[in-house]
């Protein structure tokens, strides 16, 4: 097999990082994190340096830093993830790391049971996921991934030592269908049966917006609500004709119940409206559907019509028609930033749930 070779960002741009440490990624073990912590990597942002701050140890870095090693082998950092995923590509961020990097590294994936120790870690079966590969100080090191396998835990091996400020896994959830922290003002209105069908955690997933300017489009969909403005998506001020949109791919085929609007922390730049549409694209036909034909296509039928939006709120909206979705395209006006969408509804293909085909 031929070294990968470092690729742009671009591929992901839609994809999930898996790895953050919103979906509760916790580190297991690590060989060494002498200089700064291993838990750092999964940070948000890319990290920063702060000139002249040092600790009793040495200079304070922003990633996961081991000591020099003076003996044959590497360092290594193992984390289990708070989801399963099927990963696509790696961001190996050096990013204020420029001499004290790593020269290679590499990265293995495994499912591990809920709670893993680090002894249960360490004798996990391991599947390389990226082979060795070349890194760069102080840079965005991006690399698609050799495997596509289910993966709940990763395993980033570095050579021989060294530092990285982030590291980014970019996938697609397994759906967990969870309702285990539904809370009591959604459970009040909630129909029976119903789950999240467009929670990141269900399989939910973004597959295009209008615009993402200040936080990305996949924030919408998250577990939780967001302790900022930043937690959601917001777009930036049109000065033109129309509006912006969002387009989600469901975690399975089904109609939708009640759905909420979360505009939590958006205050004088939340969406003077909006409005959502379904379309039903045959269970044969979705995982192979263009996005710019889901964009172009005349068959989305509206299920919301153009409604007003408060500050800070939560909406919720009951009563909706049955029909049955593949997809939901959120349309906001004319722009603007929105904390939370939730679609609770009924499954319609229970046995073969959208990715897990």
């Amino acid at each position: 097999m031929s070294t990968p070779s470092p690729v742009s960002l671009v591929p992901f741009s839609n994809l999930i990082d898996v790895a953050a440490c919103e979906f509760g990624t916790r580190v297991l073990d690590v060989s060494d994190e002498f200089f700064a912590e291993a838990k750092n990597l999964f940070e948000p942002g890319r990290g920063v340096f702060i000139d002249g701050k040092y600790t009793d140890r040495g200079k304070w870095m922003d990633g996961w830093e081991s000591r020099r090693k003076r003996a044959a082998g590497y360092d290594w950092c193992i984390v289990q993830l708070g989801v399963t995923a099927r990963l696509a590509g790696f961001d190996i961020d050096t990013h204020f790391f420029n001499g004290n990097h790593p020269a290679f590294a590499s990265i293995d994936g495994a499912l591990l049971p809920p709670g893993a120790t680090a002894e249960q870690a360490r004798a996990a079966t391991w599947h390389e996921l990226l082979p060795q590969v070349a890194l760069q100080g102080d840079r965005q090191n991006i690399f698609a991934a050799t495997q596509t396998a289910e993966v709940n835990a990763l395993r980033l091996n570095i050579f021989p030592d060294g530092g990285v400020a982030r590291l980014r896994a970019y996938g697609r959830i397994v759906p967990a269908w969870n309702t285990s922290a539904l809370d009591n003002d959604t459970a009040a209105r909630l129909p029976t049966g119903a789950v999240d069908l467009a929670a990141v955690l269900n399989g939910g997933h973004p597959l295009m917006c209008s615009d993402a300017r200040f936080s990305p489009m996949h924030h919408v969909l998250l577990p939780g609500r967001a302790s900022d403005m930043g937690g959601g998506w917001e777009t930036r001020r049109r000065r033109g004709p129309g509006y912006d949109w969002l387009i989600i791919e469901l975690g399975a085929r089904g109609t939708a119940g009640l759905i909420e609007i979360d505009t939590a922390h958006f205050k004088g730049n939340y969406p003077e409206s909006f409005s959502v549409d379904v379309i039903d694209v045959t269970s044969n036909a979705s995982s192979s559907v263009r996005t710019t034909e889901l964009i172009a296509s005349e068959a989305w039928r509206c299920i919301i019509p153009r409604t007003p939006l408060q500050a800070d709120t939560r909406h919720f909206f009951e009563g909706l028609p049955e029909v049955p979705a593949t997809h939901l395209r959120l349309n906001i006006f004319p722009d603007g930033g929105v904390s939370r969408l939730r679609v609770w509804g009924q499954r319609l293909d229970v046995q073969t749930p959208r990715g897990q085909s």
